[in-house]
């Protein structure tokens, strides 16, 4: 059985064995080291309860492995950006495929509506079938491509921006909620 649940400190060596390989190995990441524990403690800590992270989990005693992560954080840093946030998934190789990820970010984006957000915002290099199906799966539409503008592996890499609306856009807008307010919600 699934659960999905809120990430915490413990989860950061899962998450971060979880991430490596996606840094290391492809170009989905544009990150060149992979993070260590500490480090994915240290991001999963400076969301300060506002933004979420999830894991999806086998179940089982003591909550079971995690399978998944989704988080969301700051879009942009400017104060007037901050209705929208950039989301990002990541799964295990034996858990890809297998409809965990759709479930995970599910939750993400009922989560993220749930919060008061706008728009999610998901950055994907390119090319990449199987995220821009979960994205478009997702409500996602594609909202532009920035053209080689990473360069990993001795190659530039393209970057498209897909965008959800979240909610309405309010007038005046309506301040998000804390993850911490709001928890973990499936619709």
């Amino acid at each position: 059985m699934i659960a999905i649940r809120a990430a915490e400190a413990s989860d950061a060596a899962a998450i971060a064995a979880i991430y490596a390989p996606f840094v290391i190995g492809g170009t989905v990441s544009f990150e060149t080291e992979a993070p260590d524990t500490r480090a994915m403690r240290a991001r999963i800590a400076a969301s300060d309860g506002y933004y979420p992270w999830l894991v999806a989990t086998n179940g089982g005693e003591g909550g079971g492995g995690v399978l998944g992560y989704a988080y969301a954080g700051r879009w942009r840093d400017r104060p007037a950006y901050r209705y929208v946030v950039e989301t990002s998934i990541y799964m295990a190789g034996e858990a890809q495929q297998r409809g965990t990820g759709r479930l995970l970010y599910e939750a993400l984006i009922d989560t993220l509506r749930a919060q008061g957000f706008t728009q999610a915002i998901g950055v994907l290099a390119l090319p990449n079938d199987a995220s821009i199906t979960l994205h478009e799966q997702m409500g996602f539409r594609r909202a532009g491509v920035y053209r080689e503008v990473g360069y990993k592996f001795g190659r530039w890499i393209d970057v498209g921006y897909w965008q959800c609306q979240l909610n309405d856009s309010a007038m005046p807008p309506v301040e998000p909620r804390a993850f911490k307010d709001v928890g973990v919600v499936r619709a």
